[in-house]
C-alpha cells in the first residue's frame, strides 16, 4: 500500500494525463530570424488541477502573503471514470513571505481528504472535495473517506519527518521553477533550514 503514496509539486505526472492536449510548438522570434525557442507548456493533468484548487479555493481562505505553494501528498487515485477522478491525499497549503533569500511562514494548513476532478475540454478541473473532518469526528471521517487507502493515509499523515523532508523539496522545486531567490525557509520560532540544491 506504501507503493501507493507520491507526492507532486504541479509537476506533470504519469496517469492524469490529458491525451488529446496540444503539443508545444515552436515560434520564431522577430529579433532574431535565425533562432527559435520552443514554448514549454506544462501539460494539464488531473494533479495540475489539485494545485490550482489548493491554492486557489483553499490558499485563499489563510492570510495572504507573496507566495502560495500546495503540496499535495497523494495517496492513491483512480481514473476509471473521467467524469468523476478520484485523488485521495494529505492536502497542504503554506503561505510565505519573502525576506532577502528566506521564505518565511506566514499561514497554511493540512486538509486530507478526496478530491473528485473532471476531465473537461480544457484539461481538468476539481468539482468536489471530501475533506476530513477536525475535532472528534477526525478519524470517523478519515476512515470512511479514505477507506482501504486509510492505513496507507495514516502512514503518510502520521510522518512527520518524512513530510518535512518533501515539504523543503516541493519548496525547492517550486523556487526553481519560479525563478525566485530563496534559499531557505523557516517556520515561525524556528530557526531557518537550507532548501535542498
Amino acid at each position: 500500500m506504501m507503493a501507493a503514496i507520491m507526492i507532486l509539486s504541479g509537476i506533470s505526472m504519469v496517469g492524469c494525463k490529458n491525451n488529446n492536449a496540444k503539443q508545444p510548438e515552436t515560434e520564431t522570434q522577430p529579433e532574431a530570424p535565425a533562432q527559435t525557442e520552443a514554448v514549454v507548456v506544462e501539460e494539464a493533468t488531473c494533479f495540475t488541477a489539485v494545485n490550482d484548487y489548493l491554492v486557489n479555493e483553499i490558499g485563499k481562505n489563510y492570510a495572504q502573503s507573496d507566495v502560495c505553494i500546495p503540496y499535495a501528498y497523494v495517496v492513491s487515485t483512480d481514473e476509471t471514470n473521467p467524469e468523476d477522478i478520484l485523488v485521495w491525499g494529505d492536502f497542504w497549503v503554506f503561505n510565505y513571505e519573502l525576506s532577502g533569500d528566506t521564505l518565511k511562514t506566514a499561514s497554511g494548513g493540512s486538509h486530507p481528504g478526496l478530491m473528485h476532478v473532471k476531465k473537461t475540454e480544457n484539461g481538468f478541473e476539481v468539482t468536489g472535495f471530501d475533506t476530513v473532518e477536525d475535532g472528534a469526528g477526525n478519524m470517523e471521517s478519515a476512515k470512511r473517506i479514505f477507506g482501504e487507502q486509510f492505513d496507507a493515509f495514516w502512514a503518510l499523515n502520521s510522518d512527520s519527518d518524512k513530510r518535512e523532508e518533501k515539504r523543503l523539496q516541493v519548496t525547492a522545486d517550486y523556487v526553481k521553477k519560479h525563478d525566485m531567490s530563496a534559499t531557505m525557509l523557516q517556520d515561525f520560532g524556528w530557526p531557518a533550514v537550507s532548501l535542498p540544491e
